[in-house]
């Protein structure tokens, strides 16, 4: 357990609707489902979205890497899959948190939604995380600037927001050659659960996750705790570690079929200076 020290996570979520139903529509008695249609119905037109804000909603996803302190992927894992119960994913989320003694949470936006819905799910279920919560400055693990209890990798590409990441995680990730958006999309999320294909949702977060964890490696090139030589052996690593598996997963193979090496603008260079 020593071995893991970053956390590399992506959260996949759905509408409470009759937590929606009771807040937004308490005289009409809408059902859950329509409840989420009228909200959804609502954001489209007021702002051209279909997604509800995470304060309506419960996790159904939620995947995590588990990352050495040199960088090396060691484990992905899937919450409660194949039975994706929101309190019991929440639960694991926090405990798993605490059993690794604390790792460094590494995410792509996840200071605006991925880790506001996990604490909102931790108030909901009754769940106590006093080693996340508690205060102490700007030291303390939820300070927007401590990088070493969670590390938010638009933040560091946007200058904590002072720049806007058009394109997202999509855009990153297929600058490095890797996939990004396969398959689904975040606002599809909904409909898939309403259809019951949660394991597709849960393959969906997975690509995520690893897309996730190649732009982490990319970022600890630009910070200088790696080199660009150092980030290709990993990434030749994590790429056979990913192959080992795809008869566990789906995803891995969607991954793999959509994924490309990095066009390395420094190699003619470098195959100069060896010769």
């Amino acid at each position: 357990m020593s071995k893991v020290s970053y956390l590399v996570f992506d959260v996949e979520s759905v509408a409470d609707g009759q937590l929606i139903s009771q807040v937004r529509y308490p005289e009409l008695g809408l059902s859950p489902k329509d409840a989420i249609n009228a909200y959804q119905d609502e954001l489209l037109e007021n702002k051209g979205t279909t997604f509800i804000p995470h304060t309506y909603q419960v996790p159904t996803a939620v995947v995590i890497a588990k990352v050495s302190n040199d960088f090396e992927l060691l484990d992905v894992v899937s919450l409660d899959e194949p039975l994706f119960r929101p309190h019991v994913i929440t639960e694991h989320f926090w405990r798993g948190w605490e059993m690794y003694r604390r790792p460094v949470w590494v995410t792509f936006n996840g200071r605006s939604f991925d880790l506001p819905l996990m604490e909102l799910a931790a108030f909901r279920y009754g769940i106590a995380v006093p080693e996340w919560f508690k205060s102490e400055g700007y030291r303390s693990p939820r300070h927007r600037y401590n990088l070493e209890s969670h590390l938010d990798l638009q933040d560091v590409l946007t200058n904590f927001g002072a720049a806007r990441c058009n394109g997202g995680l999509n855009l990153i990730a297929q600058m490095l050659g890797k996939p990004g958006k396969i398959g689904l999309s975040g606002e599809r999320v909904q409909n898939e659960f309403d259809e019951g294909n949660t394991v597709a949702i849960s393959d969906y977060c997975r690509c995520d996750v690893l897309d996730t964890y190649f732009v982490f490696l990319r970022t600890q090139v630009l910070l200088g705790a790696i080199s660009i030589q150092q980030e290709r052996e990993i990434i030749e690593r994590a790429k056979d570690w990913i192959e080992k598996r795809t008869q566990e997963s789906a995803a891995y193979r969607d991954y793999l079929e959509s994924w490309r090496d990095w066009s390395n603008p420094w190699a003619d260079r470098q195959e100069k200076e060896d010769e």
